[in-house]
């Protein structure tokens, strides 16, 4: 092996060192760059996400407006309360946490049920109420305790609460937790998304829902610092969140717990209306519910209580079932009769208390028949026959353009929504609905019994009320309607809901004098006569009674039928009859004759709106009432 000599062995270690100089050269050269990079050229980037790391933006969620009734009388408000809260991403055993949680608070069977269907319907990360409206000695016991449940936290949230309880609930409707399909729904709208963040609750139904928009107002944001643990420390800057706006009702709080209150245990609904705007007095939906039991998220043990119920508490009768309006139809009927010349108010038939036509009878309620009967004695009694006769000479298309024309078959359009549109039956009609050729064929027989408001006719009481609003107000035909004002809370200044004028229907002056005329004798010698003995105004009405189904030319006798099958009441009215300030329609399910069940209902109705008069008790059947 050949030795290097000195200056070799010297030349190769200068050779190494200069290697090492230039790569430690190359390296620092680096990081140089690298820091320039960091330091100039992403200053402002990481710059940001160190604030980002440092400061929390945190929505804070606005109030939810109130509603009031025509009156100032508070139907929905907000108030604060302390929530124990669960994160079920941050927990590891669920169940055994919520044990532990049980030795300090109180968290009972209908409260875990109330988190598992909250868990089902929310976003693991989301944090969900094990334990609402807490006290303060409560409160007091977890914080002494917190560092024992990580992912659990108290937090003080606005809650929403109906005060009257049950009174208007079909028409207030409720707000309850955002499921996951609404959540969905806000994320792909990126204004409602932003506005929305931190929102926990939506109104689901009744105005709740239809007003969203105006009762939920504008979230707002604070910049909060927080420590490495997550938790505040001060707040940096603050913008305000905007309230939502209050609305004021043209419901009557007071006159809306008189008809609940006169329903008792009766199924039904009523709709009261002011002829002149279309405001809505009273919305009732018997039997109701207490809207305060969706706002944490109904437990099991309550819904399935309301779900389950036989008399379907969560349905809306008085815009959604749709009901045969029976006799309160007549009166449209004759109006349609003098419009198409097929009756003068003078002309009369023989009712012997039958009506023959191919093989079939069709009957009177009144065996041997009223006699001779002109047009505001058909109304006054109610006589079947009558309305057979002119039925059958009209003919189906010709009753359905002129009964149409006061909206019945339509929506509304009523300020919430679940409204049902009703039958209106026509050819056209029957040719849609039905499938096969010999269903669809319209037969001379089915228009008999539509003359009397039975057969496939079938309307909400709201459309029965909002055409006889109509016939109150001469024809004029106003939108429906529950806003009269919507207020901003911070300028105090009210938005007015202009009443609607959706048509005028062309109606002579003489031929609407006879209906009411006749409306106004069904309750001083006719079929109303009991319900509004000793009155004090001067009320236009008209009974009815309605089939649930077919007796095929059997006599009715009410205790023989099943009680489901058992006849409907109605009622319909307007007063004072010369100037009629509300118009309304009643119907009472299952319970027979509407001079009965229905009429002393209106009469309390009516009684106090126009009187003042409270009632004493619940409206009573009146014994000798019929059709």
């Amino acid at each position: 092996m050949e030795l290097k000599t000195p200056e070799q062995e010297l030349s190769g270690f200068r050779n190494r060192v200069a290697v090492a100089a230039i790569f430690v050269l190359v390296c620092f050269g680096l990081i140089v760059a690298r820091f320039v990079y960091l330091q100039v050229v992403r200053y402002e980037y990481f710059a940001t996400r160190a604030e980002d790391n440092r400061i929390s933006l945190l929505p804070v969620v606005p109030n939810r407006g109130l509603i009031l009734d025509r009156n100032g009388v508070v139907l929905a408000r907000n108030y604060s309360a302390y929530t124990l809260e669960i994160t079920p991403q941050k927990v590891g055993d669920l169940e055994g946490t919520i044990d532990e949680l049980a030795g300090i608070i109180d968290i009972q069977l209908k409260d875990r049920r109330r988190f598992r269907k909250l868990l089902d319907e929310s976003k693991n990360f989301e944090s969900l109420p094990i334990r609402t409206r807490l006290s303060d000695e409560e409160v007091a016991r977890f914080i002494a305790q917190r560092y024992r449940f990580p992912g659990v936290d108290i937090k003080a949230r606005l809650f929403r609460q109906y005060p009257q309880g049950e009174l208007a609930s079909h028409a207030l409707g409720y707000i309850s937790r955002i499921n996951r399909k609404e959540a969905e729904a806000i994320e792909q709208n990126e204004e409602m998304a932003e506005n929305y963040r931190g929102t926990e609750h939506i109104g689901k139904t009744g105005l709740e829902q239809h007003y969203e928009e105006e009762l939920h107002g504008v979230t707002g944001f604070e910049q909060v610092e927080v420590d490495a643990s997550g938790r505040a420390v001060r707040s940096l800057s603050r913008t305000p969140p905007v309230p939502g706006n209050n609305l004021i009702l043209t419901l009557d709080a007071e006159l809306q717990r008189i008809v609940e209150q006169a329903f008792g245990d009766r199924r039904g609904a009523l709709v009261a209306i002011e002829p002149g705007t279309g405001g809505v007095l009273a919305l009732v939906s018997k039997p109701t519910y207490d809207p305060n039991l969706f706002v944490d998220g109904i437990d099991t043990q309550n819904w399935n209580a309301l779900n389950n119920s036989p008399d379907k508490p969560l349905l809306h009768r008085a815009i959604y079932s749709a009901y045969p309006p029976g006799s309160t139809f007549k009166p449209f009927m004759a109006l349609a009769a003098l419009r198409t010349g097929k009756r003068t108010p003078t002309q009369a038939i023989h009712d012997a208390g039958l009506f023959p036509f191919g093989n079939h009878v069709f009957r009177d309620d009144k065996v041997g028949g009223h006699g001779m009967v002109d047009m505001v004695k058909s109304i006054v009694v109610s006589c079947d026959t009558y309305y057979y006769i002119l039925a059958n000479e009209m003919g189906i298309d010709m009753i359905s353009e002129q009964i149409g024309e006061f909206g019945f078959g339509s929506l509304t359009g009523i300020d919430i929504q679940g409204e049902a549109r009703g039958v209106l039956p026509s050819q056209a009609w029957k040719k849609a609905r039905f499938k096969k050729p010999e269903q669809q064929k319209w037969y001379a027989g089915e228009t008999i019994s539509i003359g009397i408001g039975q057969g496939y006719n079938n309307y909400t009481t709201l459309q029965i009320a909002h055409a006889t609003a109509t016939l109150a107000a001469n024809g004029v035909m106003f939108k429906p309607h529950l806003v009269k004002y919507v207020e901003d809370v911070r300028s105090g200044k009210r938005r007015m809901i202009e009443p609607t004028p959706i048509k005028t229907i062309d109606l002579k002056p003489e031929d609407i004098e006879v209906i009411k005329r006749a409306m106004v004798e069904v309750n001083k010698w006719g079929t109303g006569t009991r319900a509004f003995a000793g009155a004090e105004y001067v009320t236009a009405g008209k009974t009815g009674t309605s089939q649930v189904f077919s007796l095929k030319g059997a006599k009715y006798v009410e205790s023989e039928v099943a009680k489901h099958l058992r006849d409907h009441a109605l009622y319909v009215a307007f007063a004072p009859a010369d100037n009629p300030k509300i118009a309304l329609a009643v119907l009472v399910e299952n319970v027979g004759f509407g001079a009965q069940h229905a009429a002393p209902i209106a009469r309390q109705v009516l009684d106090y709106y126009l009187m003042g008069k409270r009632p004493a008790g619940a409206a009573q059947p009146d014994p000798e009432g019929s059709d």
